[in-house]
């Protein structure tokens, strides 16, 4: 058996704006498996920045994970701290033993038989930049959308949402926020409560990770649905996860398998949140056709029919050419169409 990982940069067909700054391109790796005619992929779905495991040795404990995988050892203990390695070995390992490479669950979404809903996602920008994303994905289909939020000023926002909702009402176009962490502690609940008139479905991480007593209060006062996201970064024992959602008590929680260590991670996380009745749903991490048709295949064995955050496929110049298609606002796997083998060589 051989094994090995290389890096590749995604490009964005345009500068996408969130809080956290303006985002051009994208890293990600791949693990590749060959066990004689077999072959299996993964990706490592690194997010600078945000990443729990984006340290310095990145590159040498992907190297370790893979000549451990070619010798068959366990491989636990190295991607303990790891989760984006550990969703790529989890992703590789699953692809490997598949009928085919691409076809890692075997569900009518990924028979192209299902679609899955998704929101549709608008980027900040110039306040006609955010209005013209909007109301072009409401022409498209979308009856589901998620503006990104914390960057420009609040009124404006607002007078957007506003726009929005003079148009549609919720039971029209249900609206999502995310906030990536950008209010202060001390303006957050005012700021929710402005947020609420315009019928939204949630906001996500409206305060920065980290801050638990605050975002437990927040969450106990808010008008408006919390989400919890980048809080879940870095959680990765059991016992501390479930210790999480028993204080912050959220309304919901996002899942990003590539940040949450994987599919097996994400299930422990949906079954603590199921126990105390806390919604969830998925997005992707900004990662490549590869890691977000695995994250879609997997997203369908869970039975979901909240929308997922899983239209990320289109960002790029140069991502791999596959079956994944958004149309109408759902996501689908066209089986006429292919994936770009010459890439796998």
């Amino acid at each position: 058996m051989n094994v090995r990982f290389r890096k590749y940069v995604l490009d964005f067909k345009q500068p996408s704006g969130t809080s956290r700054g303006v985002l051009r391109q994208k890293e990600t790796y791949f693990i590749e498996i060959r066990d004689g005619e077999r072959y299996g992929i993964g990706e490592c779905g690194l997010f600078r920045g945000l990443s729990y495991d984006d340290v310095p040795h990145y590159e040498t404990q992907l190297q370790k994970v893979c000549v451990a995988l070619e010798k068959g050892n366990d491989i636990s203990a190295l991607c303990a701290a790891f989760p984006s390695i550990q969703m790529g070995v989890e992703m590789a390992t699953r692809s490997l033993a598949a009928e085919t490479p691409f076809h890692i669950y075997d569900t009518p979404f990924s028979s192209g038989k299902e679609s899955i809903p998704i929101n549709g996602l608008v980027w900040m920008g110039s306040l006609d930049f955010m209005r013209q994303q909007v109301f072009d994905k409401i022409e498209q289909g979308f009856d589901c959308i998620k503006l990104k939020i914390g960057a420009l000023d609040f009124e404006q926002e607002c007078l957007l949402l506003g726009e929005i909702r003079a148009r549609y009402a919720a039971d029209n176009v249900t609206l999502r926020v995310d906030a990536n962490g950008a209010f202060g502690v001390d303006e957050a609940l005012e700021k929710l409560q402005l947020l609420a008139q315009y019928d939204l479905h949630s906001i996500e991480q409206p305060i920065a990770a980290g801050q638990h007593q605050a975002m437990k209060n927040l969450c106990a006062q808010t008008p408006l649905p919390i989400a919890l996201d980048e809080e879940l970064i870095g959680v990765l024992d059991v016992a501390d996860k479930d210790a999480l959602l028993a204080y912050i008590q959220p309304q919901y929680i996002i899942l990003k398998p590539s940040l949450v260590g994987g599919f097996a991670a994400s299930e422990e996380w949906i079954r603590l949140a199921a126990a105390r009745n806390i919604g969830w749903w998925a997005t992707s991490a900004l990662e490549s056709n590869i890691g977000l048709n695995a994250i879609a295949q997997w997203t369908a064995t869970q039975h979901t029919t909240t929308p997922q955050g899983l239209g990320t496929g289109g960002l790029f110049t140069n991502n791999i050419d596959s079956p994944l298609v958004v149309a109408h606002g759902v996501l689908q796997i066209d089986n006429s169409l292919f994936w770009d083998t010459k890439y796998l060589q």
